[in-house]
């Protein structure tokens, strides 16, 4: 329990604020810190300009949408005083770049492989907001990676930690590992002072990248990252970042998981980040072999489910045609035959990878003439590059 509720409801925004930091303890976050609205500065909006005027948010037309409310939260909400950034750590207990030289079977990203983080923090941060209203009178707000907010520069303004050179948030004690959450209210409280930089000279999460998805130091072009590639992009993914894409199926922690300030970052405590067998990196052939109805039943509850079957399957060809792993040719032989054209490209694709020049002509010579989709058709044309 609080211990404001023995002394009735905070009187002064100090007392405000200690009452909030012990609510967002008890309901197990890890980091808390208090911003300003006006806190973000100007290099924030000013990359975020240059990242959209670069086209380097690909499909995410929302981004470009919703600009001017991100460069400052009092265009989202006039009323705003406060803004309270909290963090709830995801750390692994195990490496998670070990599964990648296991090729049959598919790397799905940490932050995917327990439930939907947007459901269990939005949970704990109603519970806080509606607790803090009543006891303050003031008005409030919570958000949960679903507004046009700039969590990770916010974040650094409230002391959370910073951002790194891989444009996410690096905390002291937790690492690159924190989900982050936001509540705005009309409350005034008293800023925490930023935190500093301590990426120094360490370039690690620049040089790990696959796909060279970092054209300098704290830029991203989200065209070239295979976390947007493989949950964001719902087209098919260009041929020239399929290979480097390896058997990532969902998501991408190199650059995070590199860092090394993930060495002091305990593994998570909470409990509904658990990995769930139906979840942790399974074989490629369990999710070839995904209908509809099998794949909601798999990832029900979790963040893989928002992006679909279809796009799911898709990737786990590329990672099928990256696998060298010849066992799977009949379920990819199946899916050339798919009701999605995003699933029948990448079908093609791995099909080139896997099998023998006469298997792959006479699969053309069965499928190529049938195939109404100019997209699916090219690939059954393009050229083929074998996996070793």
């Amino acid at each position: 329990m609080s211990p404001m509720a023995d002394i009735g409801p905070p009187a002064t925004p100090d007392q405000l604020k200690v009452a909030l930091s012990d609510m967002a303890r008890e309901s197990g976050f890890d980091a808390f810190g208090v911003a300003a609205p006006d806190a973000l500065p100007r290099e924030a909006g000013e990359r975020l300009a240059a990242f959209l005027a670069d086209g380097r948010h690909g499909d995410m037309a929302w981004m470009a949408t919703t600009a001017d409310r991100r460069a400052d939260p009092r265009v989202l909400w006039p009323d705003v005083r406060s803004i309270i950034m909290l963090g709830l750590s995801y750390a692994p207990a195990d490496d998670p770049l070990a599964i990648l030289t296991r090729r049959s079977q598919a790397a799905i990203s940490v932050y995917a492989k327990g439930r939907d983080y947007h459901d269990v923090l939005k949970a704990k941060l109603k519970d806080i907001g509606g607790r803090f209203a009543t006891m303050s009178g003031a008005e409030v707000k919570v958000f949960v990676d679903t507004a046009p907010l700039m969590e990770k520069p916010l974040a650094a303004a409230a002391g959370l930690g910073w951002q790194g050179k891989h444009t996410n948030l690096v905390s002291r004690p937790h690492g690159s590992w924190l989900f982050l959450a936001a509540i705005l209210t009309t409350a005034e409280l008293p800023p925490d002072a930023p935190e500093v930089d301590h990426c120094g000279t360490c370039r690690r999460c620049l040089d790990v990248c696959p796909t060279a998805a970092f054209p300098a130091p704290y830029q991203l072009d989200a065209r070239r990252c295979i976390a947007y590639l493989t949950i964001e992009h719902k087209g098919h993914i260009p041929r020239d970042m399929r290979a480097a894409i390896g058997n990532r199926v969902f998501g991408c922690d190199d650059c995070l998981a590199v860092c090394p300030w993930n060495k002091f970052a305990s593994a998570s405590r909470e409990m509904q980040f658990a990995i769930r067998e139906a979840t942790d990196n399974p074989p490629i052939a369990a999710l070839l072999a995904l209908d509809d109805a099998a794949f909601r039943a798999r990832y029900a509850g979790t963040p893989v489910k928002r992006t679909g079957r279809d796009r799911v399957v898709r990737n786990a060809l590329i990672a099928a045609g990256n696998s060298a792993d010849r066992s799977l040719l009949p379920a990819v032989e199946r899916l050339l035959a798919d009701a999605s054209p995003l699933v029948r490209a990448a079908a093609v694709w791995a099909l080139s990878r896997l099998a023998d020049d006469a298997t792959y002509t006479a699969m053309r010579a069965q499928h190529a003439p049938q195939e109404d989709d100019a997209s699916v058709a090219a690939e059954w044309f393009a050229p083929t590059v074998r996996t070793s």
